[in-house]
């Protein structure tokens, strides 16, 4: 398992690399969108708090409570929904950008490589298939290694773990 995540640790750092590129462009897109949908939120907020205190001191206390946390959850699911829509995106063109790996003359090395990283993994005597969407994936006697391009670079993303929610902190 060292042996393939040595081989493929050069993979990785520039899967990750044009993740972060990727990543940081995306964020920065969703940060814009959650930030103007967090504003009109608060915008809301203050108007349902105005509303209250004209209905009364004792009302509006009450109702500007519930007015202040009906905006604040709105404002935390939105920003939510774009953190998750920009993590969705740095998981699709993390796996366009591997798939470019295809064009490259080295290609037929990497395929050298992923399959032999595969048969280590799972066994000599599995059956070793290229991939339409790059990559190869090996099976045999009821055992599987995905070394498909979409898969690893899924499990670069993957690996970034918390390191990704950096990404959309201020």
């Amino acid at each position: 398992m060292t042996t393939m995540r040595d081989a493929l640790a050069p993979l990785a750092a520039a899967l990750s690399r044009q993740a972060g590129i990727d990543a940081r462009a995306i964020v920065a897109g969703a940060e814009e969108e959650a930030a103007e949908l967090v504003a009109a939120a608060r915008q809301e907020a203050r108007t349902i708090l105005a509303d209250a205190r004209a209905d009364g001191a004792a009302q509006a206390k009450a109702d500007a409570v519930t007015g202040r946390i009906h905006a604040e959850r709105r404002a935390r699911g939105m920003e939510l929904a774009a953190q998750r829509e920009a993590l969705d995106e740095l998981r699709t063109r993390s796996a366009a950008a591997v798939r470019t790996l295809r064009d490259d003359p080295c290609y037929p090395r990497l395929l050298d490589r992923l399959s032999a990283l595969a048969r280590a993994a799972g066994g000599t005597d599995l059956v070793v298939k290229e991939q339409p969407d790059g990559g190869v994936l090996a099976e045999g006697h009821g055992r599987r290694v995905d070394c498909t391009l979409s898969a690893l670079a899924a499990r670069a993303v993957d690996a970034l773990g918390a390191e990704v929610e950096r990404l959309w902190a201020p």
